[in-house]
């Protein structure tokens, strides 16, 4: 069977390094993907991002996720795992991967383009790629507020966080 691919793009007015370091280091990751992270950029390094920062271990976020390739400024690869709300594939460790590339425009505008393979099937899997398709257009949209108005304000209510993001993704993506 042929894998599902989620794929979401992004034009950024940004330098290829700020967006390069958003994606690569716990303290980029922290500006629009989620409160905490921990990041190592390098094979086999951890490629963690909590959203439930203070949850129970195991429940925070992409815990046990790691870096499975980068080439510098241009792509990184990391596995992913499954949210708390399809535990099934959670608590076996099941993982899919994500491959995020860069590419610098002219303008110093930057292009995202993030691709989540989810090469397995059945139902939970169908409900895992449903999970995700939106859930990445959130951390989209949250990555176009960062570069455009700053770093998020992660005490603000997360419907307001996203709500917010949603503008600016369409701000972001609309021709310029």
């Amino acid at each position: 069977m042929n894998p599902r691919i989620i794929t979401k793009d992004l034009v950024l007015k940004a330098s290829l390094r700020e967006v390069w370091e958003a994606w690569t280091s716990a303290k980029g990751a922290k500006t629009f993907f989620a409160p905490e992270a921990k990041i190592e950029l390098r094979v086999g390094g951890p490629y963690e991002v909590y959203f439930s920062p203070d949850g129970p271990q195991g429940l925070r976020g992409s815990e046990g996720c790691v870096v499975l390739s980068y080439l510098p400024m241009e792509m990184i690869s990391f596995s992913w795992n499954a949210p708390p709300s399809i535990p099934n594939l959670r608590n076996k460790g099941e993982k899919t991967w994500v491959v995020l590339y860069l590419e610098e425009l002219d303008g110093g505008r930057v292009k995202v383009s993030l691709s989540h393979v989810i090469s397995q099937h059945g139902e939970e899997w169908s409900k895992y790629y449903d999970y995700f398709v939106p859930a990445w257009d959130t951390i989209m949209a949250r990555l176009a507020v960062r570069f455009s108005k700053g770093p998020l304000d992660w005490t603000l209510p997360r419907d307001e966080l996203n709500a917010t993001g949603f503008t600016e993704l369409e701000r972001a993506n609309s021709p310029k």
